[in-house]
């Protein structure tokens, strides 16, 4: 049995991951932790609340940082909706958070189940830089860690150089990549490489399931981004690449082992994940880099979340 925590900024494309995580065999999510990032984190703690009624599972979600660690507020509302589920009008759960916050949840989860539970974070990495702030040994309590985050090669989707979950909050991104020993990374490079096509699209669409219902209506708003940005018919789906290589690492087809830094300074370089692509640093390796794929495979654990 695969134990996870998913730690989530839950915006359209962390819904997805979430509803796939659910769908798959031999998998148990401990816990959701909750983060500032597509919405503010009283929004994104109710959209899990609001992913949990749809499924019909009762998992404890634990509300955690509202802000990043030293810079302003930066969301994703204009792709994600003001809700961070598309305005789609999805009603609001009755279901209530945990009242311990999300990085002494962390903290707990990972001491009482020392080595047993993967973390998953599909979010900025606020909450578990403050986790690690307050215990500066809690990687040796995961079993392991995966994100999805950072523009390997620089191609940033937020700034110049930077991908959104690194951006938002810099410092904590460079904090965990410091600390952690090693960082599975799904990075926004990866994730572009892997669209759904707009047939694929219209299948998940047409299940005719209350899950497929739910991923339609909620897309809508970020598929009309897209178009207008990219002009065809397609669907990147970040976090929930970051998530089946998390819960069944065998369709990574290609990684490499680097060292990975993240950027503080710079106009055009602030929250660029630096690769050391060929070991000049002399820095130990940190970082797992997801370059390719089975995408066949991934797609199924899509539908099998949309059931």
């Amino acid at each position: 049995m695969k134990r996870v925590i998913i730690d989530t900024d839950a915006g359209v494309d962390d819904a997805l991951a979430i509803l796939m995580a659910f769908g798959q065999k031999d998998v148990k999510i401990e816990a959701f932790t909750t983060v500032s990032g597509n919405v503010g984190v009283d929004k994104t703690t109710a959209n899990v609340l609001k992913i949990l009624d749809l499924v019909g599972q009762d998992v404890p979600v634990y509300a955690g940082c509202p802000r990043p660690l030293v810079c302003p507020k930066y969301d994703a509302a204009s792709i994600h909706g003001t809700d961070g589920l598309g305005d789609a009008g999805i009603p609001a759960s009755k279901r209530k958070p945990e009242s311990k916050h999300a990085a002494l949840a962390l903290i707990d989860l990972a001491n009482q189940n020392p080595g047993e539970i993967s973390l998953i974070a599909i979010g900025p990495l606020t909450n578990l830089a403050a986790a690690l702030t307050l215990d500066p040994d809690l990687p040796g309590k995961f079993a392991d860690l995966t994100i999805m985050g950072g523009a390997i090669y620089a191609r940033g989707n937020t700034h110049v150089t930077a991908e959104f979950n690194i951006y938002a909050d810099p410092e904590a991104a460079h904090i965990v990549f410091e600390r952690w020993p090693k960082v599975r990374v799904l990075s926004w490079e990866t994730t572009m490489a892997y669209p759904f096509s707009g047939e694929q699209v219209q299948h998940f669409f047409g299940m005719g399931t209350p899950k497929s219902k739910f991923f339609h209506d909620i897309y809508q708003k970020t598929l009309g981004f897209l178009k207008e940005k990219f002009h065809q018919d397609l669907l990147f789906s970040a976090d929930g690449l970051a998530v089946a290589c998390a819960l069944n690492p065998e369709i990574i087809t290609r990684k490499e082992e680097h060292f990975v830094s993240v950027e503080l300074n710079g106009s055009d370089t602030r929250g660029m994940t630096c690769v050391d692509w060929l070991g000049m640093s002399g820095n130990p390796i940190n970082a797992e880099i997801i370059l390719e794929l089975d995408h066949t495979r991934y797609v199924e654990m899509i539908a099998a979340g949309l059931q």
